[in-house]
């Protein structure tokens, strides 16, 4: 008798062991609603369990790490971002991890300006290092293979949104990038630019100056026919955002007689056709208000007298300068300098 009881005292010391055991395993050991465990390329065992510490990640490291070793995870960890949700127990945590199935990044990609503002951007969301992506902007061998130069290499960043793997490479990065301007430029596109006796490259960094000067969607095709009409008969573009790029101050908000001087090959005042790359990165939109540009005989644009963020157009200086004395004239009554 006594040894059945001893035995029913065995078993049920077992099974709540065994409980217990399951609870750990199976049961919820994420600290938080939802988070992201970044293992570094090169990372072993021993620096994922003191990222898991480090950030508080499980609620129970003990349990992560004995199943951890029984699935021979220590021996077979791979980098990248992982989404550690809600509820996930240390059995799913460790399955993941171990097949490497990642959380990938979504990168959105708005108007920049630079090179050093797209690499330090890519840096800011992925593993790659800035220096590395700046690297192959300004590498003859990358550029060309690509249809660029290291002066064009940013009309390769159309700006949409993109999926990578946290850990991917600057190559990687680039070349998917590149497929996408591959892609955006359609046989659609390429006739529209031909027929403007633009390339595409030349297309784009009309857009830049475009994107620079007006937020207003209507205006976008008129100041682009401005801009195309000037290059078509040799007059300098004079674009003011060109001339903040080559300073690299792009809080002036007025340009004066002393900015213009600047010697740079992106200053439109002294220097007549297109600067020699985009000057950001411009809109699938302000890409296409270029492509589609009328056929006009404007030649100058001036900001409306009534604020409204539009442009009037100018086919003649006179008519120019009547505008210009309008919108100064509102200004003045403003009490605008």
């Amino acid at each position: 008798m006594q040894g059945r009881k001893l035995l029913i005292t065995i078993g049920a010391i077992v099974a709540v062991l065994g409980l217990v055991a399951a609870y750990l395993f199976f049961g919820n050991n994420s600290n938080k609603q939802e988070q992201y465990l970044f293992i570094p390329t090169g990372a072993n065992y021993d620096t994922v369990t003191a990222i898991l510490h480090r950030e508080h990640i499980l609620n129970n490291n003990w349990s992560f790490e004995q199943l951890a070793k029984i699935a021979g995870y220590p021996e077979k960890v791979k980098p990248g971002r992982y989404k550690i949700k809600q509820g996930m127990s240390s059995y799913n945590i460790v399955r993941m991890l171990r097949s490497g199935s990642q959380s990938p990044v979504k990168l959105v990609i708005n108007k920049l300006r630079t090179k050093q503002d797209f690499a330090n951007f890519v840096a800011a969301n992925l593993e790659v290092k800035a220096d590395s992506i700046l690297y192959l902007l300004n590498d003859t061998a990358f550029t060309k293979a690509h249809d660029v130069d290291t002066n064009t290499a940013m009309c390769l960043i159309i700006p949409d949104t993109y999926e990578f793997y946290w850990n991917t490479n600057a190559t990687k990065v680039l070349s998917k990038i590149a497929a996408n301007y591959k892609k955006f430029w359609n046989d659609n596109r390429l006739q529209k630019a031909n027929a403007k006796n633009l390339s595409s490259n030349e297309v784009i960094t009309i857009a830049a100056i475009v994107e620079e000067e007006t937020n207003m969607e209507g205006d976008k095709v008129n100041i682009a026919s401005v801009y195309i009409n000037r290059l078509k008969i040799g007059m300098p573009l004079q674009a003011d955002p060109t001339v903040k790029f080559a300073i690299g101050d792009f809080s002036i908000k007025r340009i004066t007689g002393n900015h213009i001087t600047i010697a740079s090959p992106y200053n439109t005042y002294k220097n007549t056709g297109l600067p020699p790359g985009p000057i950001c990165t411009p809109s699938k939109k302000t890409i296409d208000a270029v492509l589609n540009a009328p056929d006009t005989k404007y030649l100058y644009f001036c900001a409306r007298e009534d604020f409204s963020g539009y442009s009037n157009f100018a086919a003649t200086l006179n008519e120019h300068l009547k505008n210009a004395r309008a919108y100064q004239q509102a200004l003045d009554a403003r009490g605008i300098h």
